[in-house]
């Protein structure tokens, strides 16, 4: 296993386990930092806090107190920890640095890292681009906010094998030399401002993924998307857009019928398994970063022909007596349900709802178009049934969770109906996360068959 040769720092506070968070402080003190954690919700007989203090952490759980930043040089952030947490704040007062693991990977890769960051889509981007390369005969690995620790995949890496890592805000935020040979922006748009607080911090932590490049990366961006336009501006790496709108003499773009890289064609849309103009800006993100990284013509196609969606990510599940069920339990936010319902012309019975973190759900109202009815669950299925109001839809049910809304879904539908879960809404407040939410659907599903 490889072991951090550039950190220049000698006193590590690990603030937050989770996986990140073990991952770091097991890679710290392997390559001889004097490590301290501190996590608030372990407990001293947790096994991963008797394992971490065999091999020599120090270990503070219960609480964060301000005398866990004693002699503490530098400080890796669990990516979900705020910045108001008063151990950040007093660390900041005292200039002291606060990263996220991100950074440590970064010091470990000696082949190129692809970078891809954005409000949607960087699940099925990164999965794309890692399946191209892969299908070129080319070593490439994937992690990052996929679910995979960034610093440990890195530790594994052969010495010309490609990372593709997954940025989260969260996790750009905490950066300072990390630098992707490939960085790849695909939209932005309002997102996390409960953490952010506002568009303009979270917009410069998207942005910190070109931050450190030089005139030797590459950077591929959404040539469609007005921000990113405005903020590439100045960024010192070989720019490379993606359009889904007009020809580009030196990026990936598509017309009705086929996509295209530069002046090269590289398949019609009619061999392209996933569905929706969302996904085409995806596969025309990844296709830059894989061909930039040598990819061939051959296997992007064969991915593409294939590829049938990201599990929990608009993710096709089945197709029982005529209607197609799709699992978009990933869609979080009010933008993912607004692409995933402008994929289809067809009928739709919208199953959503979720945690309510205070927004209104207006801007779904010129989406519903095709939705025929709507069965609502979580904090938010009132707010959504006003809305249903608003777009003049009648037939609305109301129920406890995803399992029952499948059933009384089915019950509701016709031939060739689609029944699509794309919450809008994080899963908190009554699953653990979008991917236990989408597994009960998907199990229900398959209950009707």
């Amino acid at each position: 296993m490889t072991e951090l040769t550039n950190f220049n720092y000698s006193h590590a506070l690990v603030l937050g386990l989770a996986k990140s968070g073990t991952a770091a402080a097991q890679l710290l003190l392997n390559s001889g930092i004097n490590v301290r954690i501190n996590d608030k919700l372990s407990d001293e007989t947790d096994d991963v806090v008797l394992n971490l203090k065999e091999m020599g952490a120090e270990v503070i759980v219960g609480s964060h107190p301000l005398s866990v930043l004693e002699t503490i040089d530098v400080i890796i952030k669990n990516p979900g920890i705020p910045y108001e947490n008063p151990v950040i704040v007093e660390a900041m007062n005292r200039n002291i640095p606060v990263l996220t693991e991100i950074e440590l990977a970064n010091d470990l890769v000696e082949g190129n890292i692809i970078g891809i960051t954005g409000s949607n889509g960087k699940t099925t981007t990164t999965t794309l681009t890692t399946s191209m390369i892969a299908e070129s005969n080319l070593p490439v690995k994937e992690a990052g906010n996929i679910g995979k620790v960034a610093s440990e995949v890195a530790r594994n890496l052969d010495v010309n094998e490609t990372l593709v890592l997954e940025l989260s805000s969260f996790q750009l935020m905490g950066i300072k030399e990390f630098k992707p040979n490939t960085a790849v922006l695909l939209n932005i748009y309002e997102a996390h401002l409960d953490y952010h607080k506002t568009m303009e911090n979270y917009k410069n932590a998207k942005y910190n993924i070109f931050m450190n490049q030089s005139p030797e990366d590459y950077l591929v961006y959404n040539d469609d998307d007005q921000n990113l336009r405005e903020a590439v501006k100045d960024a010192k790496s070989v720019k490379i857009p993606f359009s889904i709108t007009r020809r580009l003499q030196d990026g990936a773009w598509a017309d009705k019928t086929s996509i295209y890289f530069k002046n090269e064609k590289i398949m019609d849309k009619k061999d392209i398994v996933l569905v929706g103009d969302h996904n085409i800006e995806n596969i025309l993100a990844a296709v830059c970063a894989a061909k930039l990284n040598g990819a061939t013509n051959e296997a992007i196609q064969k991915v593409l022909k294939t590829f049938s969606g990201v599990e929990h990510r608009f993710q096709f599940v089945a197709r029982i007596d005529d209607r197609l069920f799709y699992n978009d339990s990933k869609g979080t936010n009010i933008l993912a349900t607004q692409k995933a319902l402008d994929s289809f012309d067809q009928p739709i019975i919208l199953l959503a709802g979720g945690l309510d973190r205070g927004n209104d759900f207006d801007e779904l109202l010129p989406y519903l178009k095709n939705v025929k009815a709507m069965v609502l669950f979580g904090e938010t299925k009132m707010k959504l049934k006003d809305l249903a109001k608003k777009a003049g839809i009648t037939t609305v049910e109301l129920v406890e969770d995803v399992t029952i809304a499948v059933e009384k879904a089915y019950s509701l539908s016709r031939q060739d109906d689609v029944i699509l879960l794309s919450p809008a809404c994080a899963s908190w407040d009554q699953y653990r996360s979008f991917e236990e939410r989408g597994d009960m659907f998907v199990q229900a599903v398959h209950t009707l068959e």
